[in-house]
């Protein structure tokens, strides 16, 4: 066990175990998105900053099926951001706010001598998804094209640029596959860790394994920020799940199958 899932583990709540906490229909979702931790000043601006915080934190709400309502924001800032880069930060976050239809309705500001951020959303769902209803024979797939965002992570580290259009800056979210296909969806999580430690989580929580259907390779499958869905669902529901893939324009690809057998992650922890 990762010091991570040992952490974690020492809070016995019902209520931990998915992407975020149910409560009586609501969804509470909550990250952090640190400099230097989880960014460097230097590879984005601070409109890109506010956006992916956002969006990394709606990326919980959108795969457990719920559609965001409210966001409270934890900002802490350095005393040298100008007032300009105040109001870039603000407008990424009320951009992303607004194309969600979801209301900033309060948080905290602090002085730090880093930019730290962190996002709580309040999500609202009547048919939540879960990691757990994964049967023997189901199978397992995963949303878009894997492997880029670490790619592009190698290249900042190298000191070399990235297109503002890259996932590691600019995430698409699946939510209109997700909500087109909560009827027929067995089981899903969104691909935040790497599909490999992702897929960990989802066989623990069904107490089952996986069959591979197809050889992936690591740097694909150990990528993180991905924030594309692992799902699971009845081979039955195979051709209507492939079409709701394409009538939300959502590359799909079935990898492998659920098994009884015992699944082990051999990708390095991305948290500690």
């Amino acid at each position: 066990m990762n010091l991570e899932n040992y952490f974690i583990s020492l809070f016995n709540n019902k209520h931990i175990g998915d992407d975020a906490a149910l409560v009586d229909g609501f969804v509470y979702s909550k990250d952090a998105f640190f400099e230097n931790v989880h960014f460097k000043k230097e590879w984005m601006s601070y409109y890109q900053i506010a956006k992916k915080a956002m969006l990394v934190n709606i990326s919980d709400a959108v795969a457990m099926n719920a559609k965001p309502l409210y966001a409270l924001l934890s900002v802490a800032m350095p005393k040298s951001m100008t007032k300009k880069d105040m109001q870039d930060l603000a407008a990424g976050f009320k951009n992303v706010a607004k194309a969600y239809n979801l209301e900033i309705i309060g948080g905290d500001t602090i002085s730090n001598t880093k930019l730290d951020i962190t996002v709580t959303i309040i999500s609202k769902t009547t048919n939540a998804l879960l990691r757990k209803g994964v049967r023997s024979n189901y199978f397992y797939a995963y949303t878009g094209e894997l492997g880029r965002s670490a790619k592009d992570l190698k290249k900042l580290f190298n000191l070399g640029t990235i297109h503002n259009k890259s996932k590691f800056v600019d995430i698409k979210l699946r939510s209109d596959f997700v909500y087109r296909s909560e009827r027929i969806l067995a089981a899903g999580m969104d691909i935040s860790d790497g599909l490999f430690s992702d897929l960990q989580k989802m066989t623990q929580a069904n107490r089952n394994g996986i069959r591979f259907m197809q050889a992936i390779s690591k740097d694909l499958a150990c990528s993180g920020e991905e924030y594309e869905m692992l799902v699971a669902f009845d081979p039955r529901h195979k051709k209507a799940i492939m079409r709701r893939a394409k009538q939300s324009r959502t590359p799909l690809t079935i990898f492998g199958v659920a098994a009884r057998n015992r699944y082990i992650n051999r990708c390095k922890a991305h948290h500690f």
